[in-house]
């Protein structure tokens, strides 16, 4: 933990000694990461891991060397906790109260008359780009937008300001001209509920007149809740050329409990349950009409958080993602949970682990309403996935397992909603905090791994190799956190196609567990106008040259 009560210095910029390896001269780039990264302040501290104010960190990739700078995401919530020496505003899984000796019944008043509650601005998950623009981001109405070479925070953003949102995912979509396609939530204070779709123009970026990219955002389309009260949660959706994939999960939010959840003194995860006995929706959007397929497509309840990817397939829509059996995984990442010794962890943890599975959805486009029930209405031939007619005229979906134990999955985003080969994900076992990541190739159904003792890799991140023809030509990054103090944590570089290590270079200081990231390439920086690197700024020399070192920039 980092104890602000300590003044520690955080820094900007370090060096790094050289461990192995020989950085790809072709790889020019930075590599943006973001998540929880500080869980105490002063005498308080957080009681999730989803609740930690978020740190970013970045790795850029220049002519074989690379640079290393992280810092606290400057947002408001950073400056009230920081200001205050404790924790004053609620996170997810850490409710504060407001005070007791305020009349109780003004304080019901006030918080029902406000039916949503205005949440927090620490925006952990990951990085998305809007226009030219890029923003910290979590899964609330606002957002940071931050400078990708400084980390410094330009500017906070709220939905509300340009569409009629309550919350939005931070895993949006970008097609191949650039356009950013996202999805949210829309609650009762905007009139009628609805999940909404919305698009970004590539262009929609100002700088000149410091204007936001979300003045140019349009509206796609709207889907009305199942139940008016109780919206499915999602964490992300799916894409294909021509249409959006959105599962309608029994995960939901009880929104009485949402708005009532200080006066009740309880936690906003409390306000998310699963409902077991109920169905999965799944809707299927037109991208360019803004209209929804009229055919019901349902399978079993489960739990989603990450789809892989869809694609089109001769009159099919594919959809590949991760999936549950139950909504335990939240309650694992409870800090008391993963303060426990390894033994322990798994005892109590074995019976409600629900692994991650991977798995294969497919949508026949063209229905036959006279179609006999409890036909099949699937036709390729390199799935087991079925859809099978109803006597009601909805379609009763069957998954085909890909995998089991990978998360936090990434692609070649070159085959985003396009047919695909092989994914990358962080190997989910016993523990919630990975040890390895895998590749998984989906059409032999097979995987390999790279793993090390004692060491935690992030989420990979796939860049292809310029002029790549093969889906899998490229590298893999991800950073690695070591709990062996004889060994620094490393930015590794693997060969994406035999996970073989490239190179990797340590890291003079300790780096966080985190969540999402986003990889900009030098080509699309130098175009953005921002601020240049600092000068002091300092590279790791790989590929056995000497190591130079330059003067270290810290900052309170």
């Amino acid at each position: 933990d980092i104890h602000l009560g300590t003044r520690r210095k955080h820094l900007l910029c370090l060096v790094s000694s050289v461990l192995a390896g020989c950085v790809p001269e072709w790889l020019q780039g930075t590599l943006l990461r973001n998540g929880p990264g500080l869980f105490k302040v002063g005498d308080t501290e957080y009681n999730h891991w989803f609740d930690g104010m978020a740190l970013i960190h970045s790795f850029t990739f220049k002519d074989g060397d690379v640079y290393y700078r992280s810092k606290f995401l400057r947002s408001d919530t950073f400056k009230k906790n920081t200001q205050a020496n404790k924790i004053v505003v609620s996170e997810f899984g850490t409710m504060i109260y407001p005070d007791p000796c305020k009349n109780i019944f003004s304080k019901a008043f006030s918080y029902l008359l406000a039916a949503i509650p205005d949440f927090t601005d620490n925006n952990l998950i990951n990085i998305i780009r809007y226009g030219e623009d890029y923003y910290a981001s979590s899964e609330v109405n606002y957002m940071n937008q931050i400078d990708p070479m400084t980390l410094d925070v330009i500017g906070k953003m709220n939905y509300r300001n340009h569409i009629a949102l309550n919350m939005a995912t931070s895993h949006p979509h970008y097609d191949d001209e650039g356009n950013t396609y996202n999805m949210g939530t829309a609650l009762m204070r905007f009139g009628m509920p609805n999940y909404v779709i919305f698009k970004v123009p590539v262009n929609a970026s100002d700088k000149e007149h410091k204007k936001p990219a979300l003045r140019k955002v349009k509206q796609v389309c709207n889907i009305p809740f199942r139940s008016t009260l109780f919206p499915s949660y999602f964490h992300s959706f799916g894409m294909t050329e021509n249409y959006i994939i959105f599962v309608e999960q029994p995960f939901k939010l009880d929104i009485v409990r949402l708005a009532t959840a200080i006066f009740r003194s309880a936690n906003w995860a409390s306000c998310l349950r699963y409902d077991k006995e109920d169905l999965t929706l799944i809707h299927l959007v037109d991208k360019k009409t803004g209209k929804a397929v009229s055919t019901k497509f349902y399978t079993d309840a489960l739990v989603v958080f990450h789809h892989i990817n869809a694609y089109e397939d001769d009159g099919h829509v594919v959809f590949d993602m991760v999936t549950y059996k139950d909504s335990n995984l939240y309650e694992m990442f409870y800090l008391a949970n993963l303060r426990k010794e390894t033994h322990e962890f798994i005892e109590s943890n074995k019976v409600n682990f629900s692994p991650p599975v991977c798995q294969r959805f497919v949508l026949p486009l063209t229905v036959d309403k006279d179609t006999p029930n409890g036909t099949n209405l699937v036709r390729l031939k390199d799935t087991t996935a079925k859809t099978v007619m109803q006597g009601d005229g909805s379609l009763y979906c069957l998954p085909d397992t890909i995998f089991e134990g990978l998360e936090l999955p990434g692609i070649n985003y070159k085959f985003n909603g396009k047919k695909y080969r092989y994914f990358y994900g962080s190997r989910v076992e016993w523990t919630p905090h990975p040890n390895k990541i895998g590749k998984g190739d989906i059409v032999t159904r097979k995987y390999i791994e790279w793993t090390e003792e004692d060491c935690y890799p992030s989420e990979p991140v796939f860049v292809a190799t310029p002029g790549a023809v093969e889906e899998d030509d490229g590298v893999i990054l991800s950073s690695v956190v070591s709990l062996n103090p004889k060994k620094s944590p490393f930015m590794l570089v693997l060969n994406a196609k035999t996970f073989e290590e490239i190179a990797r270079a340590s890291i003079d200081a300790s780096i966080h567990m985190d969540l999402h990231g986003h990889f900009i390439p030098t080509q699309i920086l130098c175009g953005l106008r921002l601020s240049p690197p600092h000068p002091t700024m300092t590279a790791f020399h790989i590929c056995g040259r000497r190591w130079q070192s330059y003067k270290i920039m810290s900052r309170w």
